[in-house]
This record gives C-alpha cells, sequence and structure tokens, in this order.
C-alpha cells in the first residue's frame, strides 16, 4: 500500500471554478483550498471565459496563490444566447415564441450530449493531453460534475497506467437532464454515465441517498470504492462579528438560485394566505430572496412586494453570509420534484454554521432527515400553503412576545470543510493504489 504521507498530485477538473460564482463552485473551491494541508497538490483544469449567468470575483482569495489553473477555451456562445434559447424551450405552443425557435432547441439539446457544456471538451481534451503526456503526470484526477459532459474526459485521464480517476456527483446526473435549466437527452446520458463510470477507480457523492441510488442502478459497482462525502462550510466564511437581525420586524432569508428545482410557488402562495387572513400580524415580516431567480420561476414573484417579499439578486459570497445573519430565521426549499429526496441544497451547511432556526420547506427525503437529525428547524412540505403560512404566523407571535427565535443546533463539527478534505485525501490515497494495482496485473 501507499505511504499515507507520500505527496500526490491531483489534477481537479471542474467547467465552474472562480470567478465564477454561485453554490456549484464551493464545492471544488474549498477541496482545493483545504488539500494542500493533507498532502496534496491540486492542479485545476477549467473553463477559460465559461457561458455562465453569475460571477463572483471575491471567491479567488480563498484558492492559494500556489495553485496552477489550466483555463482552456470553450466553443459555446455566451450566456445571454443560451438563456434565450431555455426562454424558447420554455415556451408553450401558441406562445409568441416562434414553434421554428422551439424546434431548433430541441435540435440542439438532441446533438449537445449530454449537456450544452460538451463544447468545451474540444479545448479541454487538448489540455488534459499535454498533461497525460508530460514528465511529470498527475497521480489523481479528480472530476467534479454537474456539468457532467466533463466526465467525458475520464476516458482520456486513464491513458496513463496508474492514473487514479475519481468521479464527483455534486448533483444526480439523471436529475440534471430533467430538473436543471439546460441539459440534454436522458436516455442518451444514462447509456454514457453506466460506461464511464465503469472506469472510475473511486467515486464520491454528496449525500448517502446519491451514493445508495447509484449503486442500486449499476450492481457492477464495489460499494467500498463508492464514498459519500456531504457538502459543509468554510469556518473562514464567517468573521467573528456577524450582523444581527432588527428588532422591528422578522426577517425570512433565502440565499441561493431559484429554478424548478428550488420553486418558491407554495411558500409565495402561503404569504399570500397570511396577509389575507392575518394582514395585520403579516406587516411584521419581511422575506428576502438574494440569488438569481431563473426566467421560469420570476413570474410567481409578480406583486410579490405587497407581500414583504425583497429581491436582492445576486450578492458575492460573503454578502449571501451576512444576509443569513442578519436574518432571524433561514429558509432552505426543495420543490417536490422526482429525485429530491436524495438530495440537500449545499446553503443548508452554512445555516447550520450561521446559527439561525431553519424553515425547511420540502418533501420527506435526504434533506428533512438531516434538518430533524441536527436539529436545524421545521420541516413542511413545500405546497401545503396552509401549513406554512400557519407556521409563519406562529413564528411572528413567537417573535412579537420575544422579540428572537431560540434556536440550538447538534452536532455540526463534521461538516467542516477542513475535515471533508481529508476525506477527499484518503479517498485519493485509495484510488491512487487501487489503479497502481490495477496496472500492475494487466502489465
Amino acid at each position: 500500500m501507499l505511504d499515507a504521507l507520500k505527496p500526490l498530485r491531483a489534477l481537479v477538473i471542474s467547467y465552474v471554478f472562480p470567478p465564477v460564482g454561485g453554490a456549484g463552485v464551493q464545492r471544488v473551491l474549498k477541496l482545493v483550498k483545504y488539500l494542500p494541508q493533507h498532502g496534496i497538490e491540486p492542479v485545476v483544469l477549467t473553463a477559460e471565459s465559461p457561458s455562465v449567468p453569475v460571477a463572483d470575483a471575491s471567491l479567488l482569495r480563498d484558492v492559494p496563490a500556489s495553485t496552477e489553473i489550466v483555463r482552456a477555451r470553450t466553443l459555446e456562445p455566451g450566456y445571454a444566447a443560451k438563456r434565450a434559447a431555455w426562454q424558447a424551450q420554455a415556451s408553450r405552443p401558441g406562445s409568441s415564441t416562434p414553434s421554428l425557435q422551439r424546434r431548433l432547441v430541441e435540435w440542439g439539446r438532441k446533438l449537445l450530449v449530454p449537456d450544452p457544456q460538451v463544447l468545451w471538451l474540444p479545448a479541454a481534451h487538448w489540455a488534459l493531453a499535454r498533461r497525460v503526456g508530460s514528465r511529470r503526470p498527475d497521480d489523481v484526477v479528480f472530476i467534479s460534475g454537474p456539468p457532467f459532459s466533463q466526465f467525458l474526459l475520464s476516458g482520456m485521464s486513464c491513458w496513463r497506467p496508474g492514473t487514479a480517476l475519481v468521479l464527483d456527483y455534486r448533483d444526480e446526473w439523471t436529475m440534471t437532464s430533467t430538473a436543471y435549466e439546460m441539459s440534454g437527452q436522458a436516455r442518451v446520458s444514462q447509456h454514457l454515465e453506466r460506461a464511464i463510470v465503469q472506469r472510475a477507480h473511486a467515486i464520491t457523492t454528496a449525500t448517502e441517498e446519491f451514493r445508495e441510488a447509484l449503486l442500486q442502478r449499476f450492481r457492477f459497482l464495489d460499494p467500498a470504492r463508492v464514498h459519500a462525502i456531504p457538502n459543509g462550510y468554510d469556518p473562514d466564511d464567517f468573521p467573528e462579528t456577524l450582523p444581527s437581525p432588527p428588532t422591528d420586524h422578522l426577517v425570512l432569508s433565502y440565499t441561493g438560485t431559484v429554478f424548478r428545482l428550488t420553486s418558491a410557488q407554495g411558500l409565495l402562495q402561503a404569504l399570500a394566505l397570511l396577509h389575507e387572513r392575518e394582514p395585520r400580524l403579516a406587516q411584521q415580516l419581511e422575506v428576502r430572496f438574494a440569488g438569481r431567480i431563473v426566467d421560469t420561476e420570476s413570474q410567481y414573484f409578480d406583486g410579490s412586494e405587497r407581500l414583504g417579499v425583497k429581491r436582492l439578486g445576486y450578492v458575492e459570497h460573503a454578502r449571501a453570509v451576512a444576509e443569513l445573519a442578519g436574518s432571524h430565521s433561514a429558509l432552505c426549499i426543495l420543490d417536490d420534484v422526482s429525485g429530491v429526496e436524495r438530495i440537500y441544497p449545499a446553503k443548508i451547511f452554512e445555516i447550520m454554521r450561521v446559527g439561525r432556526p431553519c424553515l425547511a420547506l420540502t418533501p420527506e427525503g435526504a434533506l428533512a432527515r438531516l434538518v430533524r437529525r441536527h436539529r436545524l428547524g421545521q420541516v413542511l412540505p413545500p405546497r401545503d400553503i396552509p401549513a406554512i403560512a400557519h407556521h409563519i404566523a406562529e413564528m411572528l407571535r413567537t417573535f412579537r412576545g420575544s422579540g428572537s427565535l431560540t434556536h440550538a443546533p447538534l452536532d455540526i463539527e463534521g461538516f467542516d470543510r477542513r475535515a471533508q478534505a481529508a476525506r477527499f485525501a484518503d479517498v485519493f490515497r485509495e484510488a491512487r493504489a487501487y489503479a497502481i494495482k490495477q496496472a500492475r496485473l494487466t502489465a
């Protein structure tokens, strides 16, 4: 077995990386930040000028100065063009969107498999080929998705015997094919996924439920080589002194993207019901949304200002943490979508760390169990409008009586990003040892 203290060189492949913003960046970013503390030298392969909706240059502060970053150009159009395509796809027959435009979008989906980011692969393959053929090869190639088109780089990553391939599922491939804004054909993706996972020396998932589902779908996988490592929080993101919530009204805050998977339809209808039933009480409530609201969800926010809703748009990560701290309670939403029972949004861990009670609007599943296990707050079904309205009314009454909401989370230390980097480092070393063993057997 390899010496556990021997330094390893890991190529971390992720289409999204700072200055790209958004929740999907955090898992890989924090891994790159903390892997050197565990004897792993990360090198990043990412997209140059990626076609993404938001940027957050402040996240570059977390990238160690010594980190080598290789940026490969993408052939994708700018995000504005992709957004127009998504709007065309989402429009219904009979709408003002020409049917020819919708057909072109559907043809594009059939060609760009498994997702539009496949147009990044020509340059990414070239960059990877140069590394595979270099005098100082990487010990581990770690690919984190979505987008899952970059999993197609796995074939070239295995060209050099003894190089370990580790695939990381931040989300489920099958879910992104149905719940995300822009995705390829689900049926084709399923065949691709089966072929690719067979190459991996190790696989990591963001939840235990993801892990179990993967093992159920692909019975040939060795359970000992599939590891659940959740997302978490970085203590460095939380200054010693955080802003306090106001004393004259109750603030609920949601941070993150609002899209089909995290639709706020149920919450907004509950707020309307609360204002209808108890208008004087409801006037003491402010609900903040800090993050992007995709076009297909923005219609549900029309007129929501009268319900005390404030849309802040996308904000830098530090501002998002401050918004959570400056609230009396944080919102975590997962709508009733197929497969949602196996996930929890990464923001739940920052809610844990900031110490504000959580109102989790989610079907029963991974998120509900996590919230209850660690006593993070209340769990309600995302479309149970009367129950949501009643609970918020009770929160308002409690606040009116005491001026605060009490909260005492349990056992959150295990979600520290530093501890999780150590777990990834162990997986990398085990995968490297397994890859070397396989190379010797086939030599």
